[in-house]
């Protein structure tokens, strides 16, 4: 009888997945898909860098990508809703570190992974770590390229995973004479919410749905935004659908709902119009 309660215990236990941070609670019961996962093994110079690939379910057309491994609440968010919902996640292991680092030749070199999807971005943010080198900026480019690799051609909407913290990076980043104005086309500010908790995208529908259902917006400009390195500007270049979904770190059941809206928005329009991307520019 107790081999059977401890069964039982532990099959109950499996259906009910609850994520704690801070004074935030996630309860998801009876998770949908179970998660399937694969690590791609990549060396830049010194180091060698899993690349995690966690697939849930058969959809491999909404990829969520985390490149800052110590922006753990978006992806504790992240993989709570994938759950439910299906899609796959991407993201870099770097021991919870934002910078990555390695050696290269016997010199260290330093460069944040959403600055390197550009020659401009790499040669910046490698400059603003303080060495750089043209070797050290291949390396870091052909890093940046297997990565985008992993990123399935079927791909109808790439989201990006990130936190940030009070104040240092909102809404108030793009509004006229901040220092972002100009990246942006347009900007909705909801009165109730923190400015801090943000969707920032290269596409005009998914900006306006996100506005019109209460959550902080921006719609990049994607022809006149800063060439700095970033992934949504990568995506704004090639008209690719690209959305980042940003909360402050901790905020673990803010982030579940905005993503949540998000995935239900994407979910209607390929109902409507299966394999149809809205216009990004």
């Amino acid at each position: 009888m107790k081999f059977l309660t401890a069964i039982l215990t532990i099959l109950f236990s499996s259906t009910l997945l609850v994520a704690q941070t801070g004074d935030n609670n996630i309860t998801v019961s009876n998770a949908v898909f179970i998660p399937v996962k694969k690590t791609i093994f990549y060396t830049l110079g010194d180091r060698t860098i899993p690349l995690q690939i966690v697939q849930y379910g058969e959809a491999k057309d909404i990829i969520c990508i985390n490149v800052h491994d110590n922006e753990t609440t978006s992806v504790e968010a992240a993989k709570s809703i994938l759950e439910q919902k299906g899609g796959t996640l991407i993201k870099i292991d770097n021991k919870g570190q934002r910078i990555i680092r390695f050696r290269l030749k016997g010199i260290r070199y330093s460069f944040d992974p959403n600055r390197m999807f550009s020659r401009i971005g790499i040669e910046q943010t490698l400059r603003d770590n303080r060495k750089i080198s043209n070797a050290a900026i291949e390396e870091v480019d052909k890093f940046a390229h297997r990565l985008l690799e992993i990123i399935p051609d079927s791909t109808f909407c790439i989201i990006a995973l990130h936190n940030n913290t009070e104040e240092a990076f909102s809404i108030k980043s793009y509004l006229p004479g901040s220092d972002r104005q100009f990246d942006a086309r347009a900007v909705y500010v909801d009165s109730l919410q923190d400015v801090d908790d943000i969707a920032l995208t290269t596409d005009s529908l998914l900006y306006q749905k996100m506005a019109d259902n209460g959550y902080n917006s921006i719609w990049q400009d994607n022809v006149n935004v800063r060439k700095d390195g970033s992934l949504s500007v990568y995506c704004g270049e090639r008209s690719q659908r690209y959305i980042n979904i940003e909360t402050q770190h901790g905020k673990v059941k803010q982030y579940v709902a905005m993503l949540e809206k998000l995935l239900n928005i994407l979910a209607d329009e390929n109902k409507e119009s299966p394999g149809k991307p809205g216009d990004s520019q």
